[in-house]
């Protein structure tokens, strides 16, 4: 794919939004992504602790923090070539959703809320090329959250990150495994210490990183 003129939308959450960058307008990695290609324009869609899936229960300091991305897809431009959906990591980590299976299709489950979005974006924006990224190796990511809010079917992080690629196959949307092939593991301390600064916010490297790879992912689509 050619990016060069191209106008990209970005829904997600806090790392979307730039949390952890010194430099948002320059080091946020849809802004370099834009300046590094030659993009006519993005829009960021990016809000700290928002999930993929609605919540059983609206519970959040602040009410914006339970807009799930669901609810949000429908305010995204309309004239974009591209949308990139960055989430799932909240899901995992707080949100009271139950993970469900990947039979479901309605936005009350993880699973479910995946396929929904996929599907909402592929048939709502037939003009775009809507593309995920799943989540990116976080602290502690090798059990299930210790939430209190979590329902109890919640898992390691890696079975979100497998969910959304079944979803992505099933529906032919391209999914980017941040996963398995971004090369960061905050779960490694000289890793955590260089590009993220807490774990799982990235800081200005890591954002680098995080363009890096969705340049290259893009391009070979």
């Amino acid at each position: 794919m050619i990016l060069e003129g191209k106008i990209i939308d970005f829904l997600g959450d806090s790392i979307t939004e730039g949390v952890g960058v010194t430099d948002r307008a320059n080091n946020r990695f849809d802004k370099r992504i834009e300046r590094d290609c030659k993009i006519k324009a993005t829009y960021n869609y990016g809000i700290g602790g928002t999930r993929i899936a609605h919540q059983i229960k609206a519970s959040s300091e602040k009410p914006r923090w339970d807009l799930c991305f669901c609810g949000r897809a429908y305010d995204l431009n309309k004239n974009a070539d591209i949308i990139v959906v960055f989430g799932g990591t909240n899901d995992y980590g707080h949100g009271d959703a139950p993970f469900g299976t990947l039979e479901d299709t309605t936005p009350e489950t993880y699973c479910g809320a995946v396929y929904w979005l996929m599907n909402f974006l592929k048939t709502s924006y037939p003009n775009a090329q809507t593309v995920f990224m799943t989540p990116a190796h976080r602290k502690g990511d090798y059990k299930a959250s210790s939430n209190s809010k979590k329902a109890p079917d919640c898992k390691p992080l890696v079975e979100y990150v497998n969910a959304m690629v079944a979803q992505g196959e099933k529906l032919g949307i391209p999914v980017l495994n941040l996963f398995e092939k971004l090369g960061i593991d905050p779960n490694n301390e000289e890793e955590r210490n260089a590009y993220t600064i807490d774990g799982l916010h990235f800081n200005d490297a890591g954002h680098e990183f995080l363009a890096n790879a969705l340049i290259k992912f893009l391009k070979e689509l």
